[in-house]
């Protein structure tokens, strides 16, 4: 049996993930794929406890930086070996929402923690697990701010209250990084239209991924 791929969708507050991973799984549903989708932190049980300390207990509001990252990479080393790799053997393909690319500009771009030291950590909780094709949503970050406000009801959970330069770090970050890797990561212009950015998304997926229904 092929095994499945493994697509990701990185961006910063408000780019439009939820939205485009829902009209692309559909679209690889209409090919008859079997699509598993996965959300970071979380897709485990363990990981949703993770992923509700981190965003929403007001009791983390002391976390450290590095307890941040560990937390991250634990919900990631559950999520891999129990939901991912099973999934991607069977022919499955796992379509996620964020991965390790996120702990490295997060964390360590926008955090301020050693890069290297971080790359390190994610490593050792994926193994080599990588994404195929990581698809990156690019949008200014005032009105990415705005978006995901007006998506929560005014309501900030613990990530989104960050500073502004918080959010520019992690996005250039993010170009930065798919400056360093052109082949896995695909720049997708999220200021157009939901229509023109799904486009341009399935544009780039075809491109990337020629031969991957044979």
């Amino acid at each position: 049996m092929q095994r499945g791929k493994f697509i990701t969708f990185e961006g910063s507050e408000g780019c439009g993930k939820s939205t485009q991973i829902r009209r692309f799984v559909e679209a690889l549903e209409n090919q008859g794929i079997e699509v598993l989708t996965t959300r970071e932190p979380g897709g485990t049980v363990v990981g949703e406890k993770i992923r509700h300390l981190l965003q929403y207990d007001k009791d983390a509001g002391d976390l450290t930086d590095e307890s941040e990252l560990l937390l991250f990479a634990a919900s990631r080393a559950q999520l891999v070996p129990n939901v991912i790799l099973p999934a991607l053997e069977k022919g499955t393909w796992v379509v996620a929402d964020r991965f390790l690319d996120s702990t490295t500009v997060y964390q360590g771009i926008g955090r301020g923690l050693d890069v290297s030291a971080v790359k390190a950590i994610n490593s050792f909780a994926v193994g080599d697990c990588l994404p195929d094709l990581t698809l990156l949503l690019d949008l200014d970050v005032e009105i990415g701010h705005a978006r995901a406000l007006a998506a929560s009801g005014e309501s900030e959970d613990r990530m989104e209250s960050q500073p502004m330069e918080f959010f520019r770090k992690v996005r250039q970050g993010y170009l930065d990084l798919a400056a360093e890797e052109p082949g896995r990561i695909a720049v997708i212009d999220a200021s157009a239209s939901i229509d023109e950015v799904t486009a341009a998304i399935q544009s780039e997926f075809s491109r990337r991924m020629e031969g991957a229904f044979s």
